[in-house]
């Protein structure tokens, strides 16, 4: 029996060489839409979806967008590849945090796109926004891959923000690797100013991951005198303490680059904090990944 179809998915962009995105040399698709909304998201062009609005269209210096009639008499935006510069002049005149070049790939498509870079990759991450939000497209991408011997054998990590359904992991777990986890916050109050949202169901992907074996990295991004605070991070080092052969602990600088004006509404980081507190996370016994402060 041929399997069910599945939607096409909603991709903001495809980096065909990544080498910060898992092990090795990967590639990366960036699913277009998040469950959260982060003021300090360095990727804000795909939290969120578009609407067909066209406030982006006057907005590109190259003609490569317009709005053009569809069924009936909705308007539906349109990008012509041609002329897109990828320029990203449109993205901050978006109201949904969309990405005007977003585009739209069935399984097949991103099949073959994967398959013409696999002779130089060993991976594949999907990150987002948040990729889980199409899981069952990234499930069939994922059974798709492993049927193709041009694919079978690169690795396939999920970047995740966690806010998943714990009844949902199983049927991507069975398809992937593992999966980095970003965690925003642990005090429910400071999480919910950082994203928008609870931490529950995030934390509670982080042991679900853990008991299963998959969760190969955690996430911190530090944002100086928001998270970084001594219950904070003491809740941190119990949480790590507590999850089954724990992974690595990865700490991000909270930087302005890429983000949106609500996201430059948070001082950035000092290099200084990030040391100190890479530091103090060693000499609580958590594990750590080399500290970056670029």
């Amino acid at each position: 029996m041929a399997p069910a179809s599945v939607r096409p998915a909603s991709v903001s962009r495809i980096l065909a060489f990544s080498c910060v995105d898992g092990p090795g040399s990967r590639l990366v698709i960036f699913f277009q839409g998040c469950n959260m909304d982060c003021p300090g998201c360095h990727n804000p062009q795909t939290i969120g979806q578009c609407n067909q609005c066209g406030d982006c269209v006057t907005h590109c210096p190259n003609g490569a967008l317009s709005l053009e009639h569809g069924l009936g008499q909705r308007k539906r935006r349109r990008c012509d590849r041609r002329l897109c510069q990828g320029c990203d002049l449109c993205l901050p005149h978006c109201p949904r945090s969309a990405n005007p070049n977003a585009q739209s790939f069935e399984v097949s498509e991103l099949v073959e796109r994967i398959a013409l870079h696999a002779p130089l990759l060993d991976g594949v991450t999907f990150s987002g926004g948040e990729a889980t939000l199409q899981r069952q497209f990234l499930a069939r991408m994922c059974q798709e891959l492993d049927r193709d011997p041009r694919t079978a054998q690169l690795g396939r990590l999920i970047d995740s923000n966690g806010l998943l359904a714990a009844g949902h992991w199983p049927t991507l777990l069975e398809r992937v690797d593992g999966v980095m986890l970003d965690i925003k916050a642990l005090d429910g109050s400071i999480h919910r100013r950082l994203t928008g949202r609870s931490n529950a169901m995030v934390l509670e992907s982080a042991r679900l991951l853990a008991r299963a074996g998959k969760l190969i990295e955690l996430r911190w991004l530090v944002v100086e005198g928001v998270n970084d605070g001594d219950a904070e991070v003491e809740a941190l080092v119990r949480l790590w303490h507590s999850l089954p052969s724990p992974p690595p602990l990865r700490l991000n600088r909270f930087r302005h680059h890429g983000v949106s004006a609500r996201g430059r509404a948070l001082g950035e980081t000092g290099p200084s904090t990030m040391e100190a507190l890479h530091h103090r996370l060693a000499l609580a016994g958590v594990s750590l990944l080399p500290l970056v402060t670029l």
